[in-house]
């Protein structure tokens, strides 16, 4: 045998099949992604914000707690609003309570954070050339840095339900909880709404995070893209409250972000449900589709 012939006999055994190279490719992907999770659930800062996250239930159950411990103020008989009397006869209307208030601005903050920081925050730390030379490609790095930032999503939102249904639990009965149409559901019911409601409240971040990926591939600066995207929510949230403006608001990625209430009621109303998260799969691919333009033509210089 020749050396010629001996070389493409080694080269060819040596040349992984198709399906091991999918497996090698499948793996490395599970490796990203597992490393992303593991870098960014030890940051300070995102712990810092998942702390935030758990003191908003504490603080408003608390408050709750010392507004009714006189018996007075609330309820059918007082003047405080009405979610107060359902939160003290059951402790699992905390969890509802929890996600209405997080769910308008301290939920979508933590995830601009997180989103804008994704590429940007890379690109500041001169990390993510070095990122770009292991056979990642820009295409899968970019779908693992979405996915984690969806992994903090839903992680964001669970941290607000466990610590709402821990300090209810703690600071008022649970049982039986009244729909809000007025039928009576068990407890084991409720449980499973308050889980499906925060698994909804997560699905309605998606859009969010593909903003927040999208702003962070346009910038080097990973500040000016959480600041970028923060500031981006808030004048969105702003253009939702303007009654001038009803004909774009049904358009708007935080429009029936409450809609999530519609799962307290018997039967259940899809309709505004469906709109939201149907709503959030659009901006997801728009924004998911532009953020993959850019990051693919971009010129990575850090």
């Amino acid at each position: 045998m020749s050396q010629a012939e001996d070389t493409s006999v080694r080269v060819t055994e040596t040349r992984p099949t198709a399906p091991a190279a999918r497996s090698v490719r499948r793996l490395w992907t599970l490796g990203l992604f597992r490393s992303e999770l593991t870098t960014t659930f030890r940051r300070w800062r995102t712990l810092a914000l998942l702390g935030v996250l758990a003191a908003v239930p504490v603080l408003v159950g608390i408050a709750v707690k010392i507004e009714t411990s006189d018996g007075g103020g609330t309820g059918p008989g007082g003047g405080g609003p009405a979610f107060i009397a359902q939160i003290t006869n059951n402790g699992l209307f905390l969890v509802f309570t929890a996600l209405a208030a997080t769910l308008p601005f301290f939920l979508p903050m933590a995830i601009g954070v997180i989103a804008g920081d994704a590429i940007a925050g890379e690109a500041n730390a001169g990390t993510l050339r070095y990122l770009l030379v292991a056979p990642a490609g820009r295409t899968r790095l970019l779908l693992t840095k979405y996915a984690t930032t969806m992994a903090f999503c839903l992680v964001a939102t669970l941290v607000v339900a466990v610590s709402a249904l821990t300090v209810g639990a703690l600071l008022f009965p649970l049982g039986d909880l009244t729909t809000i149409s007025g039928t009576r559901i068990g407890m084991g019911e409720g449980l499973l709404r308050a889980l499906l409601i925060a698994l909804v409240v997560a699905a309605s971040l998606t859009g969010v995070a593909a903003l927040g990926l999208f702003v962070s591939t346009l910038t080097n600066s990973g500040i000016a893209a959480m600041a970028t995207t923060v500031g981006l929510l808030i004048t969105v949230q702003i253009l939702d409250q303007i009654p001038q403006l009803h004909a774009i608001q049904p358009y708007l990625f935080s429009h029936y972000w409450l809609s999530f209430a519609d799962l307290m009621r018997d039967p259940v109303y899809w309709d505004d449900l469906t709109r939201n998260l149907g709503l959030q799969a659009v901006y997801a691919a728009v924004f998911g589709s532009a953020a993959w333009a850019r990051f693919t033509a971009k010129d990575i210089t850090a």
